[in-house]
């Protein structure tokens, strides 16, 4: 395949760690290690989509076989091992997918596969994706081998859901932790990108794309790669164009809504919602918009926008902090209550559009009926409170009642009888040996 006809997510894929986007230490950290012959048995890389958990393991696989050494690892003129890797045909780098093999057996074949030297290959290496899809058979068929590998062999873990990875699997390996790029290095790297494809793209597009990626380098490329497919005829895509491709709305519509639901506008407030409705957006989007934007309204003093912060530009900006200062936090700490209760039961309802407007309807008169509640609630605090008091009163009366009658039988029972001993041998005189014997038989015949 001719490398211009690819996606750009796999057109630009790190081949070396100093193309790991935002992952300088790890980088620094495993090629330290390399070259310092302190190579662990298992490597395990953790992150968020697109966070380079699979490159990073390819990378270690090259620059473990590369021919010129880890300190002149490939970068354009690869060698035949580093090659075979990329085009991922090398008999020693076997790199499967968790996910379709999950059972014991499969893990068996590996460790029956492993008993072999490698062929061409310094080193016999398994890169396995998505390794918490493995079974528990699995994960402890997989322990003996891991812990004490023959000197050739090599794992390399990857995956996004670290939890559900026994405890003794990642004690057993070297643990890396992918972060998420920053959105300042990853708004540059898209810059250089686009540069390099001779796009025609604004620095506010770029910038929604870095805020849709969320971080994730893979996504982030491949929204790049949506907006350069939409140029038309050499002219610049702007942020409004970004914005219709991606289905992505301006916050300064949802400010407006918030400051209409505040002053109990019904019809203003369903027009603004119907005009982001009809552009595309999805209500559960929708939804996690509104949210965001009550949490910008109630910390903007702590937010800079020093461009460094692409989740908002600067018009949404002096727009929340405009609006921040006329509303009382209080009734953005209930908006947001009440919004997210709603999300966790959007999912359950079929037209959600007729959801959320309901929502928006109920949200108008949140406050009224809160405050209508809290009133009712207090009055039947304060008669509940007088019926209480007087059954506390009447309670208190036949206690003490019960009270006395314990002490008067505690009282009665410590009343000691004793009872009336007869001596009937009182008054008997014994003078001789036969009339001792005399009255003994008559004792027994009693």
């Amino acid at each position: 395949m001719d490398i211009n006809s690819k996606v750009l997510a796999l057109k630009y894929r790190p081949q070396t760690f100093n193309q790991l986007v935002g992952q300088q230490v790890i980088a620094e950290s495993i090629f330290n290690s390399i070259r310092n012959n302190k190579i662990p048995n298992a490597y395990m890389f953790l992150g968020i989509r697109g966070s380079g958990k699979t490159s990073a393991a390819r990378i270690v696989a090259k620059a473990l076989n590369c021919e010129n050494g880890v300190e002149n690892l490939c970068t354009k003129n690869f060698c035949n091992s580093c090659k075979s890797i990329i085009e991922g045909n090398n008999i020693d780098i076997l790199e499967i997918d968790a996910a379709s093999k999950t059972s014991v057996d499969d893990v068996r074949e590996l460790i029956e596969f492993s008993r072999y030297k490698p062929t061409s290959a310094k080193y016999k290496i398994f890169i396995c994706d998505e390794v918490h899809m493995f079974s528990k058979s699995a994960f402890a068929a997989l322990l003996k081998t891991l812990e004490e590998p023959p000197s050739y062999l090599k794992f390399i873990f990857a995956s996004t859901e670290v939890k559900k990875i026994p405890v003794t699997i990642i004690s057993r390996c070297q643990r890396y932790d992918l972060s998420r790029v920053n959105s300042e290095e990853l708004f540059k790297y898209l810059v250089k990108i686009k540069d390099l494809e001779n796009g025609n793209i604004s620095n506010e597009a770029i910038k929604l794309i870095v805020k849709l990626s969320e971080g994730s380098v893979r996504d982030s490329l491949s929204l790049l790669d949506r907006a350069m497919l939409a140029e038309k005829d050499g002219n610049e895509l702007d942020l409004a164009a970004a914005q219709k491709i991606f289905g992505y709305f301006e916050k300064s519509i949802i400010i407006d809504l918030i400051e209409q639901i505040l002053n109990g506008n019904e019809d203003n407030t369903l027009k603004l919602f119907r005009s982001i409705y009809k552009s595309g957006v999805e209500p559960k989007v929708f939804l996690n918009e509104f949210l965001e934007t009550l949490y910008y309204l109630k910390n903007i003093d702590f937010i800079n926008l020093d461009g460094k912060n692409f989740d908002l530009n600067d018009k949404e900006f002096e727009k929340i902090k405009s609006l921040s200062k006329k509303i009382i936090k209080k009734d953005l700490l209930l908006l947001w209550q009440f919004t997210f209760n709603n999300l966790e039961k959007i999912d359950i309802i079929t037209n959600q559009h007729q959801f959320v407007e309901m929502f928006l309807i109920r949200s108008l008169y949140l406050k009224k009926i809160l405050k209508g509640k809290t009133n009712s609630k207090i009055e039947g605090f304060k008669n509940e409170f007088n019926l209480d008091k007087n059954k506390l009163e009447n309670k208190a009366e036949l206690y003490q009642e019960t009270v006395d009658q314990l002490k008067r039988v505690e009282q009665e029972d410590k009343i000691e009888t004793v009872p009336e001993v007869k001596n009937e041998t009182q008054g008997i005189q014994i003078n001789t040996f036969e009339e001792l014997i005399q009255n003994f038989r008559k004792g027994k015949r009693t």
